[in-house]
């Protein structure tokens, strides 16, 4: 299988995910998978194997400049494990943000665009849930 075709694969699974959360949060499948973090847990699989063909080809993992990271993501294993990476990670706030609405109970349709900037703008959305949260909290 090439890298290619992981890429499409880990964006199938996360962008049905994303889908069950904004349109139907609290369908028993939707809860299913949220709880149980599936996506997130096969997502994070696919970046410990890329994470781990790339450690085996000697190029290292340079974090410490911008320049060495820039480097780092000219790799095709590299770039792969990064963008997992990025899709489990935005995934979980995802779901930390309705786990989070299940004890807050803000509006289904204020979710929304926070879960949408989650999933294109990754700390937008986690900003813009942070913001109704504070607020939501201290009017209660």
């Amino acid at each position: 299988m090439t890298t290619a075709e992981v890429f499409s694969i880990a964006n199938t699974m996360a962008m049905p995910m994303w889908l069950l959360m904004i349109i139907l949060p609290k369908w028993k499948v939707t809860r299913f998978l949220i709880d149980y973090k599936l996506v997130p847990i096969l997502l994070s699989l696919f970046y410990v194997y890329y994470m781990t063909v790339h450690i085996q080809t000697g190029e290292g993992l340079d974090f410490g400049s911008l320049s060495s990271v820039m480097s780092l993501f000219t790799l095709e294993n590299a770039v792969m494990a990064g963008w997992v990476h990025y899709l489990a990670f935005d995934l979980l706030v995802g779901m930390w943000m309705l786990n989070q609405n299940q004890k807050l109970g803000i509006h289904q349709l204020l979710m929304v665009p926070c879960l949408l900037a989650t999933f294109m703008l990754g700390p937008v959305g986690f900003l813009l849930f942070m913001l109704i949260r504070t607020l939501k909290i201290s009017r209660s």
